[in-house]
């Protein structure tokens, strides 16, 4: 070793410090730097793990709350569709019962103004029977029968003499109701023999009674399609298309 120039204690000494050296430098150094690196590693993939799991969380929360808003909507949508179901149907009830309510009350004061105008016209048949009675007398100039006079106005204003309906002498047909109008309103028994001898005659169920002034006198019946005219204003009528 000495012919090569190479000190041998000199090398083992440096060997020595040399691996001591390296010793202190992989206790001290290399091996806190391998463990820092280590762990910074291992912080940056935690980092990203926790990043990506913040990242599935944000999204799984975006997709619940995009359903939640879409549930929401929903739901406010059924809300004001039933609302505005409910509205409809209720303002539908209150012009159904207002509609009632009107129709009501106008077939009310339609049933009393016939009333009032049939006792009105009642009234009347009394005044025009006793003018009538009054113009007869005045016309021949002498009293002449008040009571035969006072028939025979009630025969033109009901259609029945003798107790019978004129206008039933020719019916030669039946029906199951019949409509009576008259040109005044006719009294209990008038209507009680026009009653029966419509009863008798065409063997109806039930009868009606209806005043229409335009009729002047005599009575026209309805019964089923058929209608038999014994009125003052339908024989007037008749008259005038013969005279055509």
């Amino acid at each position: 070793m000495e012919a090569l120039g190479i000190n041998l204690g000199l090398l083992i000494v440096q060997i020595i410090a040399f691996f001591i050296v390296f010793l202190t430098l992989n206790a001290w150094v290399y091996q806190p730097m391998l463990n820092m690196m280590e762990t910074r590693k291992q912080k940056i993939a935690q980092g990203l793990e926790d990043a990506r799991v913040a990242a599935e969380a944000r999204a799984d929360a975006e997709k619940q709350a995009s359903k939640i808003i879409a549930d929401a909507q929903a739901e406010a949508s059924r809300i004001v569709r039933e609302a505005t179901d409910r509205a409809a149907a209720a303002g539908k009830d209150v012009k159904a019962a207002a509609e009632a309510e009107a129709a009501k009350a106008r077939d009310t004061a339609m049933a009393e103004a016939e009333v009032e105008r049939n006792r009105i016209l009642g009234d009347l048949r009394g005044q025009v029977a006793a003018l009538a009675v009054a113009a007869a007398n005045k016309l021949v100039g002498e009293a002449l029968d008040e009571k035969k006079q006072h028939a025979l106005l009630d025969e033109f204003f009901s259609g029945v003499k003798s107790g019978k309906v004129v206008v039933l002498d020719d019916a030669n047909f039946r029906g199951d109701s019949a409509e009576v109008t008259s040109a005044l309103p006719l009294s209990k028994d008038e209507e009680a023999a026009v009653k029966k001898d419509i009863l008798s005659k065409v063997g109806a169920q039930a009868v009606s009674f209806r005043v229409d002034p335009s009729i002047l006198g005599g009575l026209v019946i309805k019964v089923g399609d058929r209608v038999l005219d014994g009125s003052v204003a339908g024989k007037l009528e008749g008259l005038r298309q013969s005279l055509k």
